[in-house]
């Protein structure tokens, strides 16, 4: 059981919050942004799910429930510094999330035209919704993957590999998800005309 906590504490009143272990780090820290980006990607599919009930696609629904689960153990992972002891309470993702991933983007494929051209963002509205959420993830990505590469309070930041693998999945993902709830209604994808053809 999680103990109650309370909403305000006062304790990042002076722009600081704390990382998984104790430690406590300015919120601009990349660490922060990191794992911030994830719950921002969390928050969209959110709002995706709500949109997806209506559709009954099981697995639409399901790929959403599970992708916001993970991505609670994802930001867990990246708000955990290397050298914590609280690292031994962390579940990353696997090689075997990652495959799993890949098996939804395959089926969701399967049950659509092949594409023939870039697509928009748009169509039905929990196709938008999808694509706002693919944008969000590969944002929180690049943050991940950033996060590796900044200086940052932790000294050895080491960004697991499996997180960087799985968001870029998700976003891959979540496309072809969009592109499955437009089919599921009957909605053309909007394709892309460059300018001077004829849309």
């Amino acid at each position: 059981m999680i103990p109650c906590m309370k909403l305000y504490t006062r304790t990042g009143d002076d722009g600081t919050t704390g990382l998984h272990g104790g430690a406590r780090v300015p919120k601009t820290d990349p660490r922060v942004e990191a794992f911030g980006q994830c719950d921002e990607l969390n928050a969209a599919l959110g709002v995706a799910r709500c949109a997806a009930d209506a559709t009954r696609d099981a697995l639409i629904v399901e790929c959403l429930d599970e992708l916001q689960h993970l991505l609670f153990e994802i930001g867990a992972d990246l708000a955990t510094p290397t050298q914590s002891a609280a690292r031994r309470k962390v579940s990353p993702v696997t090689e075997t999330d990652v495959a799993k991933l890949e098996r939804w983007i395959d089926a969701a494929v399967e049950r659509v035209e092949a594409q023939k051209s870039f697509i928009l963002p748009g169509g039905t509205e929990l196709a938008a919704r999808l694509h706002v959420a693919r944008t969000i993830c590969r944002r929180a990505e690049r943050r991940v993957i950033a996060l590796s590469e900044a200086p940052v309070s932790d000294p050895a930041p080491q960004v697991p590999s499996p997180n960087v693998v799985y968001l870029n999945r998700a976003g891959d993902l979540l496309f072809a998800l969009a592109r499955l709830a437009n089919h599921n209604a009957g909605a053309a994808d909007v394709p892309w005309t460059p300018r001077g053809q004829a849309r």
